[in-house]
């Protein structure tokens, strides 16, 4: 790697995410500036494991959240075992997922599935909390060198400031179903009503400000109602 330039990223990466109004703003934008980083990256994704339910905070690229799901359900997997902390490693590398993987044989055989030719992760931490893993996936086997491993740690450091001051898992859990209800409620509204994008968000907004009820409430009002005429 260009390891001048890298670092200049970095730097403005930096700047970048502590400019982040929310903190699904600064993790989508920490799995974006993985692909777009780190070199060979197809795809990238920040999993936590909450009661040993796989979680998927931010997914940028193909694969990350049927990954994500796989590992959950079968409760095997790199990234899994990773936030987990259960060996006490704070990185992984596969470097070959066509090759035999004694540690997730029946996930690796769904990785190959998706077309994941290699991995790599790191734990990421904010207030000595762990939040799980930020993963990149290369759909090319070998594309995780020792090098591009360092420059993955380099990013998970600046996502571990960046995010120095986000919310419990159950906090983002909680915004997450708030953006799947606001969007279901949206859809609702364009599909009954002939509404634009904005123009159905204008109304949830409306009716929040109106009524003083909180806009995911409104989006649950309307997704519960959706059947009535």
């Amino acid at each position: 790697m260009q390891w001048q330039g890298f670092a200049e990223q970095m730097a403005v990466l930096a700047r970048d995410l502590l400019a982040k109004e929310s903190v699904q703003e600064t993790l989508d934008a920490i799995s974006a500036a993985a692909v777009q980083l780190v070199d060979g990256c197809d795809a990238a994704g920040i999993m936590a494991v909450r009661k040993g339910r796989a979680i998927t905070l931010s997914s940028c690229g193909e694969m990350v959240e049927e990954s994500d799901r796989i590992q959950g359900e079968l409760g095997e997997g790199p990234c899994y075992d990773l936030a987990r902390r259960e060996n006490g490693e704070r990185t992984y590398r596969i470097t070959d997922m066509t090759r035999p993987q004694p540690s997730w044989p029946t996930y690796a055989e769904a990785a190959r599935g998706l077309g994941i030719g290699s991995m790599t992760g790191i734990l990421l931490y904010t207030d000595k909390e762990d939040f799980g893993a930020l993963d990149l996936y290369a759909r090319r086997p070998g594309t995780f060198t020792q090098d591009i491993e360092a420059a993955g740690w380099m990013l998970a450091s600046h996502a571990a400031v960046a995010l120095a001051s986000a919310r419990t898992i159950d906090q983002l859990e909680h915004a997450m179903e708030t953006r799947h209800a606001i969007g279901e409620a949206m859809g609702i509204l364009m599909e009954r009503h002939r509404m634009t994008e904005d123009d159905a968000f204008g109304v949830l907004r409306r009716i929040s400000q109106h009524h003083n009820i909180k806009l995911r409430d409104v989006a649950l009002k309307i997704r519960s109602e959706r059947d009535r005429p």
